[in-house]
Order: structure tokens, then C-alpha cells, then sequence
């Protein structure tokens, strides 16, 4: 981390947090092969989407010098019973925030709030071309499963996912 740089607080999200968690993730939308999506997110959309998550604790923000800069959550991998267990992550950062370790703390606090919710497995499906966000999830623990080649388009090209996992 710059030894410039403010120091991360990582929290538990609210609901006065929504509308910058909508900042930030229809950035990485417009801007990025993070979502495999062109669809920008509504404000009812992210609302919606928070109050699920909120509900079971499952959504935390990271703030520098009082600004929320990223954001993490963690969902139900698959809908069937079978799989209820088993989460997958979601971790985002801001642009102009990447690299000064925020995306670890959230990470971090993820682990943590998905190993207390009762996950068993957290899953991570990540672009393949997104070494960083790969090498975060490695050096906390993840292990790498499998790539899945060209089932995603994004920016008129074919995207491959790397798919990660961490036993809880």
C-alpha cells in the first residue's frame, strides 16, 4: 500500500451506502469486462438488490478518508437447495483506488462475513484476463479450478472465466 495513501475502513454497508455502490458498479459495467453486462443498473435495481443482501449481512463497503470506494458482497452461488452452502463473491473497487489495497480488505472482510453467515465454499468467477483481481483471490487462499473458454462477450470479443474456490 502507498505509504501516502489514507488507511481502508471496511464496514458493513447501509442503506444510505446504495446509491455509491450504484456509482461504482455501473462504472465497472460501462468500463470493464468485471460484469459481463451493458445494462447500467437503476437506482430501484441497486436498492432491491442492497435491501436482499443487507438483510443477511452479506454486503460491506470500503471508505477512505470518509468516501466509500468499493464495495464486497456475497450471494448464493446457485439457486438449487443443494448448493446452499456455497457463495459466490463479488468484489469491486472504485477506479483510481485499484492497487492501494482496498479490493484485500474488502476481500478480507468478505471471507470473514461469508465464513459467519455459514458459507462452506466461497466461489470466485473472474474475467480471465483480470490477473489482479486473480492473484488477490490466490494470495488470500483461493485456488484456481478451471478456465471456461469463451462464454461470455463483452465489447465485441469472447471472454473467458477463470473460475476460483476457497474452502471456508
Amino acid at each position: 500500500m502507498d505509504p501516502l495513501y489514507e488507511p481502508v475502513r471496511v464496514r458493513a454497508a447501509d442503506e444510505r451506502d446504495v446509491e455509491a455502490i450504484r456509482a461504482i458498479r455501473n462504472d465497472a459495467i460501462e468500463h470493464s469486462t468485471a460484469v459481463w453486462s451493458s445494462q447500467t443498473v437503476t437506482a430501484e435495481e441497486c436498492r432491491d438488490w442492497a435491501t436482499e443482501h443487507l438483510a443477511r449481512g452479506a454486503l460491506l463497503v470500503a471508505e477512505v478518508d470518509g468516501e466509500v470506494v468499493g464495495y464486497a458482497s456475497w450471494a448464493r452461488w446457485r439457486p438449487k437447495e443443494g448448493y446452499r452452502f456455497s457463495a459466490e463473491d463479488s468484489v469491486y473497487v472504485l477506479a483510481g483506488h485499484q492497487g492501494n489495497g482496498v479490493g484485500r480488505a474488502l476481500l478480507e472482510a468478505l471471507i470473514a462475513a461469508a465464513r459467519e453467515g455459514g458459507c462452506h465454499v466461497l466461489v470466485a468467477d473472474i474475467e480471465a484476463g483480470n490477473t489482479a483481481s486473480i492473484g488477490l483471490h490466490e494470495s488470500l487462499g483461493f485456488e484456481r479450478v478451471g478456465t471456461l473458454r469463451e462464454v461470455g462477450t463483452k465489447f465485441g470479443r469472447w471472454l473467458d472465466l477463470t473460475i476460483l474456490q476457497l474452502r471456508l
